[in-house]
């Protein structure tokens, strides 16, 4: 096994980028980012602490939940959840983001890039506001760089295909998972805190 250790042996190993992968990038939200963005039920928000240490979090609601603000700027809501905040913690110490947009359906895929900040009031986020609810906080991205991703990843994943998906049953539940993890409560005790969190606290 060989280790790449700098950009110089990186880029030897790859060869030249094409320049249409350069040029592809752009510094705003054009009309095609803007439509897929509206399509857009779920996206994977990237960030990283002060000391370099990364997070990846989920984040879905109804399409469009994202909102664009301007060519610049994309206003992202945080739902309830179970309060580690570890995305927010991280965006406070450094504020560089990354975000991962999906359409089911669609094997593009839209990466934004930018720099978050925490927001609060629900002047401000009530434009996010979903089952009558307005969030606590959510996050004002400031757009540095976007561009869509090929389809590779997904055609290979088969993602969006109905026969490559895993039978439920095949798996355990959440609560068995957590219940053999932490030994804090019986499997059918984590089973139903599980469900009812799920009842009641998506918004």
């Amino acid at each position: 096994m060989n280790n790449i250790t700098n950009p110089a042996a990186l880029r030897e190993h790859y060869g030249t980028v094409h320049p249409l992968a350069v040029r592809k990038v752009l510094d705003r939200l054009d009309t095609h980012c803007r439509a897929f963005i509206a399509l857009s039920p779920f996206a994977v928000l990237a960030t990283a602490d002060g000391e370099g240490g990364a997070d990846a979090s989920p984040r879905g609601d109804a399409p469009g939940f994202v909102h664009v603000l301007d060519d610049h700027t994309l206003l992202l809501p945080d739902r309830p959840g179970n309060n580690r905040v570890d995305s927010y913690g991280n965006i406070v110490a450094h504020p560089g983001v990354g975000l991962l947009f999906f359409v089911p359906g669609i094997n593009e895929t839209l990466r934004v890039n930018g720099n978050a900040t925490v927001i609060t009031g629900s002047d401000t986020l009530a434009a996010v506001q979903a089952q009558n609810k307005i969030p606590t906080a959510g996050l004002r991205i400031a757009v540095t760089e976007v561009f869509f991703h090929c389809a590779k990843a997904l055609m290979r994943s088969h993602l969006w295909d109905p026969a490559a998906q895993v039978e439920r049953r095949s798996f355990p539940s959440l609560g068995t998972i957590i219940a053999d993890q932490t030994r804090a409560m019986p499997a059918p005790q984590a089973d139903e805190l599980v469900e009812d969190g799920y009842r009641n606290n998506l918004y």
